[in-house]
């Protein structure tokens, strides 16, 4: 039987709906093999990054999680790729979902002419289904130059493709362009416009070191 594409019917055939349930867990228990051990367990998420990832592939905003340090920016941005993953399993179901995730520093070293591969980290950014960034503030690019343009390229081709990214980051949007340039910033202004969650409370890190 084909399963190129999941059937119309609000009851599927029954051998589709076990086959995609079986992809579904399949595909979660790669990706929490992935995740860090202090982020593995989910956590409650906030309503707008709930209705945000339960829109699963047919999401085309992207999400940017921003706040004070230590307020579980970066727990919430796994929580809510995990459960953005699952939601890619629904009746519009097409092929297994790409997330490729990246430390922002890490990114930007291997975006560098230098890096271990620099055109082919560059191809996975641009393409991947769901791009994950952490820590967006924690690296600087030069105004000009190799790292910047790369960076633009990848943020250009997500933004005309819409397809949606989900950041961490200590500041807000419109305090990005010194970080990562006036072209990103602007772009990313318009991807996240609606789905900008400003995480409150205090530095977790801290809360029992007293």
């Amino acid at each position: 039987m084909p399963f190129a594409s999941a059937p119309d019917s609000p009851n599927p055939d029954p051998h589709w709906q076990h086959w995609l349930d079986e992809r579904r867990t399949d595909a979660l228990d790669k990706f929490t093999k992935r995740i860090p051990a202090r982020y593995i367990e989910s956590i409650p998420l906030p309503a707008k990054v709930e209705q945000w990832t339960a829109a699963g592939m047919q999401q085309t905003d992207s999400l940017f999680l921003t706040g004070h340090i230590g307020v579980g920016k970066t727990h919430t941005a796994w929580t809510a790729a995990r459960e953005w993953l699952a939601a890619c399993y629904g009746h519009a179901y097409r092929s297994n979902p790409v997330i490729e995730i990246h430390r922002s520093t890490s990114l930007f070293d291997s975006l560098r002419p230098e890096g271990d591969d620099p055109h082919g980290t560059s191809k996975r950014a641009k393409e991947a289904d769901l791009l994950f960034i952490d820590d967006l503030a924690a690296a600087r690019v030069s105004p000009t130059g190799w790292t910047q343009e790369r960076l633009y390229e990848i943020f250009d081709e997500r933004y005309v493709q819409q397809r949606p990214v989900i950041m961490t980051c200590d500041v807000l949007p419109r305090e990005l362009e010194p970080i990562v340039g006036p072209r990103v910033a602007s772009r990313l202004a318009e991807m996240c416009a609606d789905h900008v969650v400003f995480l409150k409370g205090g530095d977790r890190r801290t809360g029992g070191a007293r």
